[in-house]
């Protein structure tokens, strides 16, 4: 299955010029902490959409 991203339409000039962005705004030492924190968000989104229990939600069963 083909899923159309956001940066299949983005060039490389422009990958650089929003990452550049993201380092002035943000600093280059908070920007792994922000994908860390995405990631998990999405992940997340992901297990609670298929139904999966979180970790926090096994213990409460026990």
């Amino acid at each position: 299955m083909i899923v159309p991203t956001v940066f299949a339409f983005l060039g490389v000039t422009e990958v650089i010029l929003i990452i550049a962005v993201l380092v002035l705004f943000f600093g280059a030492s908070r920007i792994p902490g922000i994908g860390r924190g995405l990631g998990k968000g999405i992940r997340e989104f992901k297990d609670a959409t298929k139904g999966k229990d979180t970790p926090s939600e096994k213990r409460n069963k026990e």
